[in-house]
């Protein structure tokens, strides 16, 4: 019974270690998106924090146009890094194999 208790031990602590590396991974990309034919660049990391914003000047005075088209690239960044986390989660899971390699 206490040999299973290690093992289980070493299956979380393994499963730690891959969760804090894939979060960290994930920080460090980088996700961009243009909207309007490029009138519109914006810049994403893995968490979702903005990090690059251009605007074209021609939509500064369309405040309409400019709302709609950062609505827009802010939705098509998110969804690029859902994805992309749903994507590296499978990864990370597949390649803990059966419990991390703990049987």
């Amino acid at each position: 019974m206490l040999e299973n208790m290690g093992d289980l031990s070493k299956m979380l602590q393994g499963f730690e270690e891959n969760a804090k590396k894939f979060k960290d991974e994930l920080a460090s990309k980088t996700f961009s998106v243009k909207s309007g034919g490029g009138m519109i660049e914006l810049a994403l990391n893995g968490n979702g924090e903005v990090i690059d914003l251009n605007i074209d000047d021609e939509l500064l005075g369309d405040k309409e146009s400019l709302q709609i088209l950062l609505i827009g690239a802010i939705n098509d960044a998110n969804k690029m890094i859902q994805q992309n986390q749903q994507q590296s989660a499978l990864g990370m899971l597949g390649s803990m194999g059966s419990f991390g390699g703990v049987k």
